[in-house]
C-alpha cells in the first residue's frame, strides 16, 4: 500500500484498499493470523508442528554457518576482560546493587540453566531460550530482561561468534570469578535458537503461580507427587516457592520440594546444598514494596514502546533499594559481592524468626538475641538486616541437609569444591558429551554425568567392513532381530540434552539391558552372537559399531528382498562404555514411555500412543516425512516390540516394501476399535468380513490424520516404493549417527 499523505497522518482505507492488503479484511482489527484456527475447532488434533520447528531457513546465520569455528576464533581473554569490566560498570538506567552486577548475572545464568529436567532432557541453557516467551516472562525471571540488555554491547561486539546461550552462562562464571570464587571451568558450544521452543511442556496451568494441576489436587506438601516430567513446583517458576510450599513458611515442606525439584534436574543432596548456599552467598532479593501496586506487566505483555522490557517499577526511584522482584527483601550474607564462608556462619550460628518483607512476603530474619551482623543496602548508603528464605531455612531444619550444611561449614574448601562442580554441572548438564565442548577452559576430568565413552584407536578398512558384514550375514540372526537391537540402541538418543544413542553400546549394560521394551531375552541372544563375532574377527571392532553395522546389514538384505540394491551409510568409530561409566539411575530416565516406531507403549502411561510417537520423533530430530517413512519401514521389517503383529501390514515380513502404506490406504479394508479406550483396532475385508490385520493408534494415525496421510500417499503410490526405500535408508542412517559429535 502507498499514500501521498504526510507521515504521521492516519490512513483512510476503503473496501477496495482492504481487499488488496494481506493484513486487513475491511477492518483494521482483523489482522492476519487472528482468525479461527484448526486447533480452535479441533483442540485434540495431533501436534505435528513440533517436528517442523527450528527450520534452518529461519536461522539468519544460514545453514552453512559453523558456530564451533566462529567461537574458537574469539579472543577469549579479551571477552572475559570485557565481562569482568561490565560487572562494575554500573549503568544509570539500571544501577548495580552494591556497584556490582555479579548477583544479577549469576541469577540470570542460574535461571537459564535451571529449567533443565532429567525426565525428558528438555529445558536448560543450551539454546538461549530465556530470550523467548514464556520463559522471558515467567514471574521467577523478573528483571532478568535487564541483565540481558546489559550484556547486549558485548553480544553486539562479538556478534555471531558468541551465542546468547554461551554468553549468559559465561557471564555467570565471570561474575563468580570477579567476586573471588574459583570456578571449575567453562565450555562454549551452545547454539542459539531463533524461535521459542514449542516442544517443552511446562504444565497445564493457565495462571502464573498455579500448581493444582501438577499435584492432582493433593494439598499436603509432604504427600503430594509432582507430575512428570515437570521439575518446578508451580507455573512460571524455576524451582520452588522461596516462601515455602504454596506460600506457607514450612521449612520441612520446603525441604521436600527442594529435594524433589533439584533431584529432577539430576542433583543429589550434596549438590543441592552446595548450589543453594553457593548461589546465595552473593547478591540480594528485592521486595521494597507491594508488587501488585507498583510493578507492571512482564516483557511479553508490555507495550511496544517498552521495547521487550517488562516489570516496570513505579515505586519511588524504581531501582537499587526500591527494586521489586521476588517480593523478598534483603541479602543472605554480610558481604554479598565477596566469596566467603559467611552463608553457613549466619545460617547455622544465628537463630531465625519468621517475618515479612515490605512487600508482604514471608522471610526469616535473625533474632535480636543473635546480635547478627548486617548487610549493606543495595544503594550503599546504609545497612539492613540479613535475610533467609524458607527454602534456606530448610537446609537447617531437614536432618540430611543439616548434616551436609555442618560439614560444609566446618570445611570451607570442601564446600568450595562442591559448589564449583555443582555449578559446572548445572550450567553444562544439557550440552551432552565433551566432544561438543569448545574453548580453553574445558576441565580435563571426565565426570560421570557427562556419560563418558572411551575413544577407539582402530580404523576399519573397506575389507574389514566387508568381512564383518559377511560374518554377520552368516550368523543365524534374522533381519527383524538385528533391526530391533540396532534401533533399541540408537533410539535412546534425545536431542534435548544430547544423551543416549548407539555410541557406547550401553544397551549391553544396565539399566538398558533389562528394559522390558528391549526384550531382554532376545537382546542377550543377539549380543552373544555379536560378542562371538567380535572375538573371532581378525582385528579390533567395538560392540557399538557391530550393533549398528548389523542393523545396516539387515536393511540392505531387506531392500534386496524387495528388489532394490542399497548400501546403508556406516560411520565407524564408536566406543564401548563400561558399567562404572554408566549412572544407572540417570540412564533410566531415557527409558521410553512409548516408542511408536516399535509399536510399544507402557500400559501405565496415560498419554496417547500417537502423541508419544511424535514426542519421540521430536527428540530424535525427525521431520514428519522421516517419522512416517521409519514407521512404515519398521513395520514391514517386523521390528515391533515383543514381535507383535500390530501394524505389520504385509505378507512378506523382512522385505523392505511399501506394503504398510498400500494397506493403510486400501479401501478394501474397514477398521473397527477392539477396546473401549480405542487403543487397538482390527481391519477386516470389506466384502468378506475376514480379519486381515491388527493395528494400534500409532498405526492408524497415519491414515486418519490428513497431514500424515498426505505423506503416506507419496510412499503408497505405484511409483512410491523406490522413494520409500531410499528415504528409509537416509532416515535410518540419521538415527544411527545422531550421537556422533566426534565426527
Amino acid at each position: 500500500m502507498s499514500s501521498n499523505k504526510p507521515h504521521g497522518e492516519a490512513f483512510d482505507i476503503n473496501d477496495s484498499d482492504a481487499s488488496k492488503c494481506p493484513f486487513l479484511s475491511g477492518n483494521q482489527s482483523q489482522t492476519a493470523g487472528h482468525g479461527t484456527k484448526n486447533r480452535d475447532w479441533w483442540p485434540n488434533e495431533l501436534k505435528l508442528n513440533i517436528l517442523r520447528q527450528h527450520d534452518p531457513k529461519h536461522n539468519p546465520l544460514g545453514e552453512d554457518f559453523n558456530y564451533a569455528e566462529a567461537f574458537a576464533s574469539i579472543d577469549y581473554d579479551e571477552l572475559k576482560k570485557d565481562l569482568t569490566q561490565l560487572m562494575t560498570d554500573s549503568q544509570d538506567w539500571w544501577p548495580a546493587d552494591y556497584g556490582h552486577y555479579g548477583g544479577l548475572m549469576i541469577r540470570m545464568a542460574w535461571h537459564s540453566a535451571g529449567t533443565y529436567r532429567v525426565g525428558d532432557g528438555r529445558g536448560g541453557a543450551s539454546t538461549g531460550n530465556q530470550r523467548f516467551a514464556p520463559i522471558n516472562s515467567w514471574p521467577d525471571n523478573g528483571n532478568l530482561d535487564k541483565a540481558r540488555l546489559l550484556l547486549w554491547p558485548i553480544k553486539q561486539k562479538y556478534g555471531s561468534k558468541l551465542s546468547w546461550a554461551d554468553l549468559m552462562i559465561l557471564a555467570g562464571n565471570v561474575a563468580l570469578e570477579s567476586m573471588g570464587f574459583p570456578t571449575f571451568g567453562y565450555a562454549g558450544g551452545r547454539e542459539d535458537i531463533y524461535e521459542p521452543e514449542q516442544d517443552v511442556y511446562w504444565g497445564s496451568e493457565t495462571e502464573w503461580g498455579e500448581n493444582a494441576a501438577r499435584y492432582d489436587g493433593e494439598k499436603d506438601p509432604l504427600k503430594r507427587d509432582l507430575e512428570d516430567p515437570l521439575a518446578a513446583v508451580m507455573m512460571g517458576w524455576i524451582y520452588v516457592d522461596p516462601e515455602g510450599p504454596d506460600g506457607n513458611p514450612d521449612p520441612i515442606g520446603s525441604a521436600k520440594d527442594v529435594r524433589e525439584t533439584f533431584g529432577r534436574m539430576a542433583m543429589n543432596d550434596e549438590e543441592t546444598v552446595a548450589l543453594v548456599a553457593g548461589g546465595h552467598t552473593f547478591g540480594k532479593a528485592h521486595g521494597a514494596a507491594d508488587p501488585g501496586q507498583y510493578v507492571g506487566v512482564e516483557p511479553h505483555g508490555a507495550s511496544m514502546a517498552e521495547m521487550s522490557t517488562g516489570w516496570k517499577n513505579t515505586f519511588q526511584s524504581g531501582v537499587l533499594d526500591d527494586v521489586i522482584t521476588s517480593g523478598i527483601e534483603g541479602a543472605w550474607t554480610p558481604n554479598p559481592t565477596q566469596w566467603d564462608a559467611d552463608y553457613f556462619d549466619v545460617l547455622l550460628n544465628y537463630d531465625w524468626e519468621l517475618t515479612k518483607s515490605p512487600a508482604g512476603a514471608h522471610q526469616w530474619t535473625p533474632t535480636k538475641e543473635s546480635q547478627a551482623r548486617m548487610a549493606p543496602t543495595a544503594g550503599g548508603t546504609g545497612k539492613q538486616a540479613l535475610m533467609m528464605t524458607t527454602a534456606d531455612i530448610a537446609l537447617k531444619e531437614d536432618p540430611e541437609y543439616l548434616k551436609i550444611s555442618k560439614r560444609f561449614h566446618e570445611d570451607h574448601k570442601a564446600f568450595e569444591e562442591a559448589f564449583a562442580k555443582a555449578w559446572f554441572k548445572l550450567t553444562h548438564r544439557d550440552m551432552g558429551p565433551k566432544d561438543r565442548y569448545i574453548g580453553p577452559e574445558i576441565p580435563n576430568e571426565d565426570l560421570l554425568w557427562q556419560d563418558p565413552i572411551p575413544k577407539v584407536d582402530y580404523k576399519l578398512s573397506d575389507t574389514d567392513i566387508h568381512t564383518l558384514k559377511s560374518m554377520i550375514e552368516s550368523s543365524e540372526l534374522t533381519i527383524s532381530e538385528m533391526v530391533r537391537v540396532a534401533w533399541a540402541s540408537a533410539s535412546t538418543y534425545r536431542d534435548s540434552d544430547k544423551r543416549g544413542g548407539a555410541n557406547g553400546a550401553r544397551i549391553a549394560l544396565e539399566p538398558q539391558r533389562s528394559w522390558k521394551v528391549n526384550n531382554p531375552s532376545e537382546l542377550n541372544k543377539v549380543l552373544d552372537v555379536y560378542q562371538k563375532i567380535k572375538e573371532t574377527f581378525n582385528g579390533e571392532v567395538s560392540l557399538a559399531d557391530l550393533i549398528v553395522l548389523a542393523g545396516n546389514v539387515a536393511i540392505e538384505k531387506a531392500a534386496h528382498q524387495a528388489g532394490y540394491s542399497v548400501e546403508v551409510p556406516f560411520t565407524q568409530g564408536r566406543g564401548d562404555a563400561r558399567q562404572e561409566q554408566t549412572d544407572i539411575e540417570q540412564f533410566n530416565y531415557l527409558k521410553p514411555a512409548g516408542d511408536g516406531f516399535r509399536n510399544y507403549k507402557n500400559a501405565n502411561v496415560d498419554a496417547k500412543a500417537e502423541n508419544l510417537l511424535v514426542d519421540k520423533a521430536n527428540l530424535l530430530t525427525l521431520t514428519v516425512p522421516e517419522m512416517t517413512v521409519l514407521v512404515g519401514g519398521m513395520r514391514v521389517l517386523g521390528a515391533n516390540y515383543d514381535q507383535s503383529d500390530y501394524g505389520v501390514f504385509t505378507e512378506n515380513v523382512g522385505s523392505l516394501s511399501n506394503d504398510f502404506f498400500k494397506t493403510l490406504l486400501d479401501m478394501r479394508y474397514t477398521w473397527k476399535e477392539t477396546s473401549e479406550e480405542e487403543t487397538h483396532f482390527e481391519g477386516r475385508d470389506r466384502a468378506t468380513g475376514e480379519l486381515k490385520f491388527k493395528a494400534t493408534r500409532a498405526d492408524l494415525i497415519f491414515g486418519s490424520n490428513t497431514e500424515l496421510r498426505a505423506v503416506c500417499e507419496v510412499y503408497g503410490a505405484n511409483d512410491g516404493e523406490e522413494r520409500f526405500v531410499n528415504d528409509f535408508v537416509k532416515a535410518w542412517a540419521k538415527v544411527m549417527d545422531l550421537d556422533r559429535f566426534d565426527v
